[in-house]
């Protein structure tokens, strides 16, 4: 059992490591190349150089000369307002433009439009190892096709030990200490029909402002550990339909042993939080003892959710209902009027 812990914790490592993302322009160019139709001009030798950020430029002003401000560390997109700005200068003026906008450590230069560069600029890259791009795409669209790629590539992640799964199509990612039964109740939910997303190892991306997408690693992709069985695959035992590569995270179902002298949620009325990549999500903590189906729960969890979604809240509905009762000096029928009980022969 020791030698598979360290492997886990080895392991979980290396993918928090890979969370600190970066791409190389090689990858950027192979990934894009029928995509985007993007194809190299010069500078082979640089397409190692890598990509530390998700964001463009256009670097009209670094071209006038200012450079005060000019955010290098990009991809360089120059289009047609760049391309002919330089095509209009003399020989001196565009040497000078360009050997100062070369100065600094430029990743890339993508030009679009089909445009073509100047020979000046393309020995001047050369020079320094800088690729330049072309697509004949047009400059809007290929910054919003670009952004989209980018915006997957530099996503925030993170890993996180335990189970998602698709409920009613709620994504539930279950966590908990190592054994309590985050698998098996995984591997329940998924004979009821529902499917599985990952186990044991759940990747988290922020695609957006408040979306958590998760999904498993290639190579343990739909794999299940259960004790006392080992290794099971869920695709091939349960088809395609109980499985899915990605879903959305939107309720983290937290399982705890069973603690008499803690004091557990019993009406609801306040909805618990947690945060994930700056997301706070909704969190249900479920102690775990004998007896308890946590599978049903679990399923419950989920159309609480989507009634939640569509705006009915039940605990909260709830309240205004007694608190209606209480204003209109109403009090239990039990109390006062027992007429329905004059027929109760039980």
């Amino acid at each position: 059992m020791m030698p598979f812990l360290l492997f886990r914790s080895a392991f979980l490592y290396y993918i928090s490591h890979l969370m600190n993302k970066s791409i190389t322009i090689r990858s950027l160019l192979e990934d894009n190349k029928k995509r985007l139709k993007l194809k190299l001009i010069c500078s082979v030798n640089g397409l190692n150089k890598k990509i530390f950020s998700g964001e463009l430029n256009r670097p009209g002003l670094a071209l006038a000369g200012y450079t005060g401000t000019f955010t290098f560390d990009r991809i360089q997109i120059l289009g047609n307002t760049e391309i002919s700005y330089l095509d209009g200068l003399s020989k001196q003026e565009l040497h000078k433009s360009v050997d100062k906008f070369m100065e600094f450590d430029i990743p890339v230069i993508v030009i679009t439009s089909e445009n073509k560069p100047p020979e000046y600029l393309i020995q001047a890259a050369t020079r320094r190892y800088v690729p330049i791009l072309r697509t004949p795409i047009q400059t809007t669209e290929f910054t919003h096709l670009l952004g989209d790629y980018l915006q997957t590539c530099f996503a925030p992640r993170k890993s996180i030990h335990g189970s998602l799964v698709d409920v009613y199509g709620i994504g539930i990612l279950f966590t908990g200490r190592s054994g309590i039964g985050k698998s098996e109740i995984a591997l329940d939910l998924v004979e009821r029909g529902h499917r599985l997303v990952a186990d044991d190892l759940v990747i988290i991306t922020r695609k957006a402002e408040d979306v958590l997408i998760g999904s498993g690693k290639e190579n343990s992709e739909h794999m299940m550990e259960i004790r006392g069985i080992g290794l099971v695959d869920i695709k091939r035992m349960f088809g395609i339909r109980g499985v899915r590569m990605q879903k959305r995270v939107e309720v983290r179902v937290h399982l705890e042993d069973w603690n008499e002298d803690m004091e557990y949620e019993r009406i609801g009325l306040d909805d618990k939080k947690c945060d994930i990549l700056g997301v706070k999500i909704p969190q249900v903590v479920l102690p775990i003892n004998p007896g308890k189906n946590i599978t049903v729960i679990s399923e419950t969890i989920a159309m609480n959710q989507i009634l939640s979604t569509y705006g009915y809240h039940t605990a909260k509905e709830f309240n205004k209902k007694l608190i209606k009762e209480m204003n209109e000096k109403k009090i239990s029928p039990l109390a006062k009027d027992r007429s329905h009980l004059e027929k109760d022969f039980e």
